[in-house]
């Protein structure tokens, strides 16, 4: 309304830059900064050695959101799975090395659905082989920084030696910064990678994982900003 004149260009400019990251050669940049080479291969807990695990080891799987079906159920969103998988493995894996290995499964509502996240991701841990007395719910969190700020005590007290982190490869950066603001320092076991198809049409894939990482892009930058001001 204030630049009638340049509508046209500003239309012209909506349009190439939807196509640049529909058909992905902008989007995967954005995707391949959110998610730093150390982080775009899959952690193999099958390979981790029996000295990885300590006499007692924690490993935290954070939320990822829910969603609600058509009949009112919520079920993990489509990322969520391979960090269920994934927590599963690891804590077969610890609990073959003789540790004693908790799994915390950290997730409020940010969403305000019916249910947490860790409330709603219980059930498929316990089904993906994970014992009742080895899960831990703390179903309160709705940032990462909250995340790590209520999972700490919770380690502490368990007095874990050892810390493992599972989440999505997007997630990881955030996730390490936020951790280690809480003096924890545990070992990033990313659980799935976004890999960004392109081509000359647009896909809804690509637009999503654009969002994807630029949320934690932002949110990164907030982090700093927010230390830098001393509210972290």
């Amino acid at each position: 309304m204030l630049w009638r004149g340049a509508r046209r260009p500003i239309a012209v400019i909506a349009v190439i830059l939807f196509w640049l990251l529909g058909s992905g050669w902008l989007a995967k940049p954005l995707v391949d900064l959110a998610q730093p080479p150390n982080y775009r291969t899959p952690y193999v807990p099958a390979t981790t050695p029996a000295s990885a695990f300590g006499a007692r080891t924690a490993i935290v799987m954070l939320g990822g959101g829910t969603n609600e079906r058509a009949d009112g159920t919520l079920v993990p969103k489509p990322d969520v799975y391979a960090r269920i998988a994934m927590a599963a493995a690891l804590q077969a894996r610890c609990l073959a090395a003789g540790g004693v290995c908790k799994v915390i499964v950290s997730g409020g509502n940010p969403q305000h659905h019916a249910a947490s996240e860790a409330d709603t991701y219980a059930p498929l841990l316990l089904r993906a082989g994970i014992a009742k007395s080895d899960l831990v719910l703390e179903n309160r969190s709705l940032t990462t920084w909250e995340n790590a700020r209520n999972v700490a005590p919770i380690v502490h007290a368990q007095r874990a030696d050892t810390l493992f982190v599972v989440t999505s490869a997007y997630h990881m950066p955030r996730a390490m910064l936020d951790f280690h603001r809480f003096q924890m320092n545990p070992v990033p076991a990313v659980s799935d990678v976004r890999h960004v198809r392109t081509g000359m049409w647009p896909r809804r894939a690509n637009l999503r994982d654009t969002e994807t990482a630029l949320h934690e892009l932002i949110g990164i930058a907030q982090f700093h900003v927010y230390r830098m001001l001393g509210w972290f």
